[in-house]
């Protein structure tokens, strides 16, 4: 069986293993870590496309043709105290990054109304600093949401960094936040060379608290970082063990100043495969194209919906810009993609990870230990 973009000889059997995994997922059946680990390794563009292929069908067995579109208000710019090494808003770097303190009232509300105009179903609020501690700043915070809440347009999201007491989370979750976004990054044992000032654990923690209160959950990670297929593999299943509602895949942009200024950019068709096995492993969530998809994916931007994402951050990032929200809602209606996504309360969603990861988020803390093994 001959490939029509390669000369090389193409494994049938290849073919036929991507299809008992791609059937077993539409069917609500899981892969293994091993089957994952598969897939990520795949080489073949003939394979990779297939592996496309089957992405795209769970997609749509899942979540039909509606896509979930997301836009966030850097709430608070720059002088972080984190060394994230992707980061342009840590102090640690200079980057020339924009610096200035928590927002107003009214750029919160401007966004809300604009994204309400552009069929964007939550605005983010995203604040460059360590995490939320009790007190006036938390106040401001809860302000802010139930600003938003009661504009009664969009859902209210936050990224706020780390929390450490169940208090700050039951506050805002009191205030009316539904969806919170904090990344894992990537796995375990690459975190450490993602930053030095925060740990791997510490974003468990946060998860676990956010949890408890009834909030749910935006953590994804970032690929292109220096990390290796194990390590993207492995972030996939601690999301799951999570239970992440929505996972955002963001891919490396390089910022001058930051300690991966200089890391190489993934191809493009490493890139897709992520998305694809990201999708075979987590087939029910929202998984989300976030940041550095303009400058990785170029003119292959509309090939993320082949490959199984479900949800796309539009309007700019935080430091850097993304193309005009027109230009994705053009994208969406040339490939038949309704951004009227409607399930507000995930409930789509049933839970796909183990029972021993939602018991540990139960208690308020995610264990380490605790991660999902495969079925």
């Amino acid at each position: 069986m001959l490939s029509t973009m390669t000369a090389k000889q193409v494994d049938a059997t290849n073919h036929e293993k991507l299809s008992t995994l791609g059937q077993r997922v539409l069917g609500g059946g899981h892969i293994t870590r091993d089957e994952a680990s598969w897939l990520f390794n795949l080489e073949s563009s003939a394979d990779i496309l297939d592996l496309l292929s089957w992405a795209n069908r769970i997609r749509e067995q899942f979540k039909g043709n509606k896509i979930h579109l997301c836009s966030i208000v850097n709430a608070k710019a720059g002088a972080c105290s984190e060394n994230c090494s992707f980061c342009a808003q840590s102090s640690h770097y200079q980057t020339g990054s924009p610096k200035y303190g928590f927002i107003e009232p009214e750029p919160v509300l401007e966004a809300a109304d604009e994204a309400n105009k552009n069929s964007v179903t939550a605005v983010g609020l995203v604040a460059a600093w360590k995490g939320l501690n009790e007190g006036p700043m938390l106040d401001e915070v809860c302000d802010r949401i139930r600003e938003l809440k009661a504009g009664g347009k969009t859902r209210p999201d936050a990224s706020l960094g780390i929390i450490k007491k169940q208090e700050v989370a039951n506050r805002l979750k009191e205030a009316g936040l539904e969806c919170y976004g904090h990344n894992l990054e990537s796995s375990r044992r690459f975190f450490p060379q993602t930053c030095s000032t925060h740990t791997f654990d510490d974003r468990l923690e946060t998860i676990g608290y956010l949890k408890k209160a009834g909030i749910k959950i935006c953590s994804g990670g970032i690929i292109g970082m220096g990390e290796t297929r194990a390590d993207r593999c492995d972030l996939a299943f601690e999301l799951k063990a999570i239970g992440a509602n929505v996972v955002p895949v963001n891919i490396l942009n390089p910022i001058p100043g930051t300690p991966f200024a200089k890391n190489e950019p993934l191809p493009v068709m490493e890139i897709l495969k992520t998305i694809a096995c990201f999708r075979f492993v987590l087939p029910k969530r929202e998984i989300m194209i976030a940041g550095g998809r303009t400058v990785n994916l170029r003119d292959m931007q509309s090939m993320v919906f082949t490959a199984g994402a479900s949800a796309l951050m539009v309007g700019n990032y935080l430091t850097t810009l993304n193309q005009p929200v027109e230009k994705d809602l053009q994208m969406l209606k040339d490939l038949g993609l309704d951004p009227s996504w409607d399930n507000h309360d995930f409930a789509d969603q049933e839970e796909d990870c183990c029972g021993c990861a939602r018991k540990s988020s139960e208690s308020g803390v995610l264990s380490n230990t605790e991660v999902y093994t495969g079925v």
